[in-house]
């Protein structure tokens, strides 16, 4: 029976390719800044379109509180009594930041060395073509109940399907989601991810002076606002590269699947002679313990700066919190430590952008145990558990609407992909591996419940 699946999928992969071209086409980036909205709209479209065509007759573009659209479906199985499936994916993606970085056009899929390029190509559309090859591959033969939806504001983080499922919780409850936006270790080797970090974003605002200064005339007893928050940024970490922030935990370890540091350095594209932080493993530092970046600086350019003392400065922090750690005891230790590590009196002032709390998914459960077993017959090889660096926010409402549904994230990403940088790229073996591990699955599955 799965001989035929997989050479159904086979023939099915002519149909892949044209039909992500013509969503990566769609500069579907959720930002009216950006691009018009009417891209987002078109997307939309094209994905209930395609989904009615498969028997989603109810297919239709639900307004959810930002603004944006979610596509949203259902499909019944000839057993009224069958278990239900939400499949998850989203259309909306990241901008392509700098053009000029990109070696291809990056709305215009185009292959290079067998990998298919173009914003978006993995994360998220290359899921949604994924979805309908499987269920292609299926046709009839769907032995339960099957709900979608197709979010269009994932990337912006500005909860609208959050907000959606927590004012409609009927529509979308399932015995089992699919959140189809992570992926495998590398190519060919099938993964769940169980474990997301939380995250919380904040901007510090350091003020010394009324105004600039010159730097011959008062450097030296004046204070400066940006070596005030170079000091501050500096205390939030050790000498060997670990986040120290008071109050938090960052000795915990990583009981999954490894991240040999080999591959992370290339994954990472880390230069030769140059350390990797902390004093753990890689798995540790990605998956276990909190870390902080300074995403940015507000400070004068190299280019067009003067003599003169800074009386302004700011950055901006993102904080990964891992699960066991609450995200606003997090956010609140971040914040104390900025505060009492301003140094001379300077004024400090913090904006909160966003809170997101971690989240750790069940791996003992039917659902994953059917995952587990399609992956192991699509790739050859067993599925793995990952951790994800990432935050998922919508994982946490959909955990605390639906209790007792089983969460497992997957997708068509892997390390290779690129996902929001340039260059984003997928390698069709996944879509096509992936299509038939999730057509198993839904076989599998159907089948154990009857």
């Amino acid at each position: 029976m799965s001989v035929d699946l997989r050479a159904r999928i086979g023939e099915l992969m002519d149909r892949v390719r044209p039909e992500l071209a013509e969503l990566v086409a769609l500069r579907s980036v959720a930002d009216p800044r950006q691009f018009p909205p009417e891209e987002c709209t078109k997307a939309a479209e094209w994905v209930r379109d395609r989904f009615a065509e498969l028997g989603f007759a109810d297919a239709r573009l639900e307004p959810t509180p930002d603004g944006s659209r979610a596509v949203v479906g259902s499909r019944r199985a000839a057993d009224p009594d069958a278990p239900t499936v939400l499949l998850y994916a989203h259309y909306d993606v990241q901008p392509p930041l700098d053009e000029s970085a990109w070696r291809t056009s990056p709305f215009e899929l185009t292959e290079v060395d067998g990998r298919w390029y173009g914003r978006g190509t993995a994360d998220c559309k290359g899921n949604i073509v994924m979805h309908l090859l499987a269920l292609r591959a299926l046709g009839d033969d769907i032995p339960v109940h099957l709900k979608l939806v197709v979010e269009g504001s994932e990337e912006q983080g500005t909860g609208g399907l959050e907000a959606y499922v927590a004012a409609n919780p009927d529509v979308l409850r399932a015995d089992t989601i699919l959140v189809c936006d992570t992926g495998n270790a590398a190519v060919g080797q099938p993964a769940a991810t169980v474990s997301l970090r939380g995250m919380a974003n904040v901007v510090v605002t350091v003020e010394a002076l009324a105004s600039e200064v010159h730097s011959g005339m008062f450097g030296g007893p004046a204070p400066d606002a940006l070596a005030a928050l170079i000091q501050m940024l500096a205390g939030l970490r050790d000498g060997q590269g670990n986040t120290t922030i008071e109050g938090l935990d960052g000795t915990g370890t990583w009981h999954g699947e490894p991240y040999p540091p080999e591959q992370f350095r290339t994954d990472a594209g880390v230069y030769d002679g140059v350390g990797l932080l902390g004093d753990g493993t890689v798995s540790d530092m990605l998956w276990a313990r909190p870390a902080v970046t300074v995403l940015g600086i507000d400070c004068p350019p190299v280019t067009g700066s003067s003599a003169s003392i800074v009386p302004r400065a700011a950055a901006r922090l993102n904080l990964r919190i891992p699960p066991g750690i609450d995200a606003n005891d997090a956010h609140d230790a971040l914040v104390a430590q900025l505060r009492d590590d301003a140094p001379w009196g300077v004024h400090v002032d913090i904006r909160t952008e966003a809170v997101g709390s971690p989240f750790e998914a069940s791996v003992d459960g039917p659902g994953f145990e059917a995952m587990g077993a399609a992956m192991h017959e699509a790739y050859g090889t067993p599925m793995t558990t990952l951790g994800q660096g990432g935050s998922i926010p919508l994982c946490n409402v959909l955990a605390d609407t639906y209790p007792d549904a089983e969460i497992i994230l997957m997708g068509v990403e892997e390390p290779l992909a690129l996902i929001h940088a340039p260059n984003e790229s997928v390698d069709p073996f996944e879509i096509e591996r992936l299509a038939l591990s999730l057509a198993l699955f839904l076989r599998g599955y159907g089948s154990a419940h009857d």
